[in-house]
């Protein structure tokens, strides 16, 4: 027995600080935010606008027609047709954007067509690169804010990107699209309070171009942005999170897609905190870089269905062990952590996600939880490792 309640004090204090970090994340967030003076004035740096896309046929044209209207004379749009099967290339073509195609099956994954794009840009390189993806709308003036603050601080710069359920969907999206706030949104302007960097999260994303040079994009890891935030973080150019700056996608309506979609997101950030997290906690306290420590403290925390759940497993669990006279000691350490985070997500949805879910539907976030329970179990019985097309609807 003894041992049993030493290994869940443990677990216990385990989940207390990827807990207490997004506890101390949500509050900060719910602070006014302090104006600043625009940053825009004078010319603002020729960009590249470079837009990987594989079978977006559906969604492309859509997405360039937000981002022609933004572009200034010496800017480039350019898509990167990756291994398609469809009219993506020809449907590109007709709103006047530059296009490439990229056909290797062997070598699949947006990290590929990335690095293509950057190969293709280097015999013309712009001040600033901008990458969006094809299936998001880019909000008015966001690559003007882009640009101009990522030569202003030399640094990669993170729009907030947001994705919405789409009308009439069910709760399972509705409860995702909430937990995608948290993610996104109410985290990072929780630590960008403290003058803290943010995660890079694939899209809306800005780089001084000769900062490309000094980064590997040329990978199938399925959440290569990610990795290339951590690496623009040891080399001492951590994230800028801009949140004026805004970028917007939608779920897909289809099962299939969303689960896809889902899967491979939870799976990356999961394996990339088993691999990295604490080899990245130990480096960035060995080099005094506070930057890379805010940066792992903030990669730590897994997605939070997962995070409700293993507490709430740890939770049943301690009491379980407590009811048969056992210590209460891990009773009381879960159950302090239980309330911790349900306070934070309260508080989350009181303050920044009242428009997107109600407090009727978030009582049924155990069952949104209840239902993830596949997708992590796949992750430690068969991960997923490989790059896989999200299933859009029509597609």
């Amino acid at each position: 027995m003894l041992v049993v309640e030493y290994l869940l004090i443990a677990l216990s204090g385990f989940l207390w600080l990827p807990i207490l970090v997004l506890f101390i994340q949500v509050v900060a967030a719910c602070f006014p935010c302090r104006r600043v003076l625009s940053e825009n004035a004078g010319l603002r740096p020729r960009i590249a606008v470079l837009v990987p896309a594989h079978n977006e046929a559906v969604v492309v044209v859509a997405t360039l027609q937000t981002l022609r209207p933004q572009l200034r004379e010496g800017d480039r749009l350019l898509v990167v047709a990756d291994n398609c099967s469809d009219d993506t290339a020809a449907l590109a073509r007709t709103t006047g954007a530059e296009v490439i195609e990229r056909f290797d099956t062997e070598r699949r994954g947006k990290g590929y067509a990335l690095d293509f794009g950057v190969r293709h840009l280097a015999a013309e390189p712009p001040e600033v690169l901008v990458i969006i993806d094809a299936d998001c709308r880019v909000g008015e003036g966001a690559l003007d804010l882009l640009a101009h603050k990522s030569a202003l601080m030399g640094r990669p710069v993170q729009a907030l990107y947001l994705m919405h359920a789409p009308a009439g969907a069910g709760l399972k999206l509705r409860i995702a699209e909430f937990a995608w706030l948290v993610k996104n949104w109410v985290r990072p302007i929780g630590f960008h309070r403290f003058g803290l960097p943010c995660q890079l999260m694939g899209t809306g994303m800005a780089f001084p171009w000769q900062d490309m040079t000094c980064v590997e994009l040329a990978t199938g890891h399925i959440v290569e942005d990610l990795k290339l935030g951590l690496d623009f973080c040891r080399m001492g150019k951590p994230p800028v999170f801009l949140p004026a700056a805004k970028v917007e996608s939608w779920f897909p309506a289809n099962e299939e897609g969303a689960q896809t979609q889902r899967t491979r997101w939870e799976h990356g950030h999961l394996g990339v905190l088993f691999k990295e997290g604490p080899k990245l906690l130990l480096e960035s306290v060995h080099n005094g870089n506070g930057a890379l420590l805010a940066m792992a403290l903030d990669l730590v925390v897994p997605p939070l269905a997962l995070l409700v759940l293993l507490t709430t497993v740890i939770l049943v669990l301690a009491f379980g062990v407590a009811l048969i006279g056992g210590s209460s000691l891990p009773a009381l350490l879960a159950l302090a952590a239980e309330v911790l985070l349900g306070s934070a997500v309260m508080l989350a949805w009181a303050v920044h996600g009242r428009k997107v879910i109600s407090l009727y539907s978030l009582a049924y976030v155990p069952l949104y939880v209840f239902c993830k329970i596949p997708v992590y179990l796949k992750f430690v019985l068969n991960r997923q490792v490989e790059w896989v097309r999200s299933k859009r609807d029509g597609t």
